[in-house]
């Protein structure tokens, strides 16, 4: 052991080492800062520049629905019909409908109803379905198959007809196409939920829970609806500009909101008829908006799934 040693010593002098300081041992520090789910799924989302260009969009949108209206200093129901048909300039900076109201304010108006359909649809929908599908997935078996069968009856209603219906009952407005889209309207959502949950039910952590004396809503609370949460909000954000197509859809029928308020449906409803004058802008200025809003949500639901997806995450 003595002349290993002392070659040991032959080869390693006091000179060949030197202390390390602390700024050395910060610099080994290979520890990466924990970063939490969302704030990692906001990250990947604002890599998606298509996405980021969609939530741009939307969020113009809902500020111009805000203070359009007020900017051109005109109203959007009051008449006059020597200024009908002026095509867009400087006095009227999209023109004017056949009645002479300005379709600057009309538009951003119409905005505002759209928008406001469209968002309420999506909470309707989210709040009722996520009840609804986790009590169904939750407590399975029999409750499961009823409550089913409950959602295909109503499924199967023709959508038109049920709307027919709410009108005659209820009248035209706003809160009547708002029934009549969220009267059925939650059913996928419910479906989306129910087979999430079906899923996460027989995880490892939901047998735990139940086993510590949790009870239904609280597993549901506490576990099952935020493990959801990201199909959910995917499912969102592709269920307000499905409202809003269909909302322009019952309006271009004539079953929209009354006259003198404006939707983009009624505008392109009334754009049509004066399309065979010549008038194209009154049918582009609306249909351009439904276009814009439909893509700026699709591609942001698109990129919010690429974001929420654990098989992306990096």
């Amino acid at each position: 052991m003595q002349p290993e040693r002392q070659i040991m010593d032959d080869h390693f002098t006091p000179d060949m080492f030197r202390r390390v300081s602390d700024n050395l041992k910060d610099a080994e520090n290979i520890e990466r800062p924990s970063v939490s789910f969302w704030r990692d799924v906001w990250r990947r989302l604002k890599q998606n520049k298509l996405a980021m260009t969609g939530l741009w969009v939307i969020a113009i949108l809902a500020l111009m629905a805000i203070i359009g209206p007020w900017i051109s200093g005109h109203t959007y129901y009051d008449q006059d019909f020597t200024k009908s048909n002026i095509p867009p300039g400087k006095q009227f900076w999209f023109g004017t409908d056949p009645s002479g109201r300005d379709m600057f304010t009309r538009s951003w108006y119409g905005a505002r109803i759209s928008l406001f359909i469209g968002l309420m649809a999506a909470f309707i929908d989210f709040f009722v379905g996520v009840i609804y599908g986790g009590i169904s997935g939750m407590k399975g078996g029999r409750v499961d198959n009823i409550m089913m069968r409950i959602a295909e009856v109503l499924y199967g209603v023709p959508y038109l007809l049920m709307v027919i219906l709410l009108m005659v009952v209820m009248g035209q407005g706003l809160f009547t196409i708002i029934i009549a889209m969220t009267l059925t309207g939650w059913i996928p959502m419910a479906r989306l939920v129910r087979g999430q949950v079906l899923q996460l039910k027989e995880q490892e952590f939901v047998h735990a829970a139940t086993a510590l004396g949790a009870n239904t809503w609280w597993i549901l609370k506490k576990h099952l609806i935020p493990n959801t949460m990201g199909p959910i909000l995917v499912n969102v954000t592709l269920t307000v500009p499905t409202a809003i197509f269909a909302e322009a859809t019952l309006s271009f029928l004539g079953l929209g909101v009354p006259a003198p308020m404006a939707s983009w449906g009624t505008m392109t409803n009334d754009g049509l008829v004066s399309l065979l004058v010549g008038n194209i802008y009154q049918l582009l200025i609306p249909g351009f908006l439904i276009s814009l809003t439909m893509f700026a949500f699709n591609v942001f639901g698109d990129g919010l799934r690429d974001a929420l997806d654990p098989k992306l995450r990096k």
